[in-house]
């Protein structure tokens, strides 16, 4: 059962650093290069559509991972996975902290009431975002190890 657990665990959160990641290095640029109109459209858009979804993921990898570490205290790799859960931690906070209220912000803009520093605050949240990556990527890289 906790090979099951463990397996789970690595896809879950191995599928939401490759969201995250392609957000900041693939979609985000992408959006970046549009004309503004299209651009923070497509930001408000996913911000939206993201914004609903990735809470369940952040803290469903984060409780995945908690029930790995306490299940598996007694195995070799259980220290890599208390870390992991830790970043994960570190992760939903950043999250609340820094993300989560331009994301909110964002989301609700329009062509016609955007602000006048719209772009300001999407740099923003794109040099958080690139933290937050680097920070679930060691999360995963963690659990990963914690396998061999």
């Amino acid at each position: 059962m906790l090979v099951a657990l463990e397996i789970v665990t690595v896809v879950v959160v191995g599928v939401m650093v490759g969201v995250e990641f392609s957000v900041a290095f693939v979609i985000n640029p992408i959006l970046k290069a549009l004309p503004d109109d299209s651009s923070q459209r497509g930001r408000s858009h996913g911000g939206r559509m993201l914004g609903a979804v990735m809470p369940f993921w952040y803290i469903g990898s984060l409780v995945l991972s908690a029930v790995w570490a306490v299940a598996g205290r007694h195995h070799d790799g259980a220290g890599l996975v208390v870390v992991a859960g830790a970043l994960l931690i570190l992760s939903v906070v950043m999250s609340l902290l820094l993300l989560v209220p331009i994301n909110d912000r964002g989301k609700t803009w329009t062509v016609e009431n955007r602000p006048e520093d719209w772009k300001e605050q999407m740099n923003r949240w794109d040099r958080f975002h690139y933290v937050r990556v680097a920070v679930i990527v060691a999360a995963f890289t963690l659990l990963v190890a914690a396998l061999a």
